[in-house]
């Protein structure tokens, strides 16, 4: 027999407090991303408007290092930032049967509060016998409250923290993906995709300019742990 499924609301802010440690590492980030929005000429609403509109990290931290006021080249940014986020189609699509129960415009608005966090955490939980829509509508909005704050604090800090790397603040980034890959490591078995991930990644960046890395080594890492996959249910 199955567990019963727990009350949404309890579902939901189970999902707030067990994303709250990784809320923290993003909002370190997040302060990060803020300083360097000021240096770059940005006012404290426009980093609001920014952060809470389009609420990507890392696509955020490329558009700030493109961000030239008397001459923003819209087109290059939107390009970059929409390579970054193709890996979203991928991450939504995972998580489309946690939300059929919910009309379709609901599910959609829904998706705007996936981030790697959350969906990572969302999976890992979903893999336990947890997690759901609510769940990761509940690690979703402390994410983005999480965001927006730090990014807003960052902006208004920026005239005392002017070199975030002093701080080893820069390392934030790196740590909280290091933490998620470890809460969803399932055995030796994720060893070679990851590690094939990391090395396009690392190949891709030295050989093609921009941010395809992250696309090469995602899609890369992905389809070989597919293909691991299916070699061993074959076998079994």
């Amino acid at each position: 027999m199955h567990a019963p499924a727990p009350h949404p609301r309890k579902s939901f802010f189970l999902g707030m407090r067990l994303f709250l440690p990784v809320a923290i590492s993003i909002a370190s980030y997040g302060v990060v991303w803020g300083v360097l929005a000021g240096q770059a000429g940005l006012t404290p609403l426009e980093v609001v408007l920014m952060s809470g509109l389009v609420y990507a990290g890392a696509s955020q931290f490329v558009a700030i290092d493109m961000w030239s006021p008397l001459s923003l080249p819209v087109a290059s940014i939107v390009v970059a930032t929409a390579v970054i986020n193709l890996r979203m189609l991928l991450m939504t699509a995972t998580l489309r049967p946690q939300f059929e129960h919910l009309p379709r415009w609901r599910a959609l608005l829904a998706m705007f509060l996936v981030s790697d966090e959350v969906w990572a955490m969302t999976m890992a939980e979903h893999a336990k016998g947890g997690g759901g829509a609510t769940f990761m509508l509940g690690a979703g909005t402390l994410a983005w409250i999480g965001w927006v704050g730090s990014t807003l604090t960052g902006r208004m800090l920026g005239a005392v923290i002017d070199d975030p790397t002093a701080y080893g603040l820069d390392f934030a980034f790196t740590a909280t993906f290091l933490a998620l890959l470890l809460s969803m490591w399932k055995g030796r078995g994720d060893l070679v995709p990851w590690l094939a991930g990391g090395a396009i990644a690392i190949g891709v960046s030295m050989l093609v300019p921009g941010t395809w890395y992250i696309i090469a080594g995602g899609l890369g890492g992905s389809l070989l742990g597919a293909f691991l996959q299916h070699r061993m249910r074959d076998a079994a």
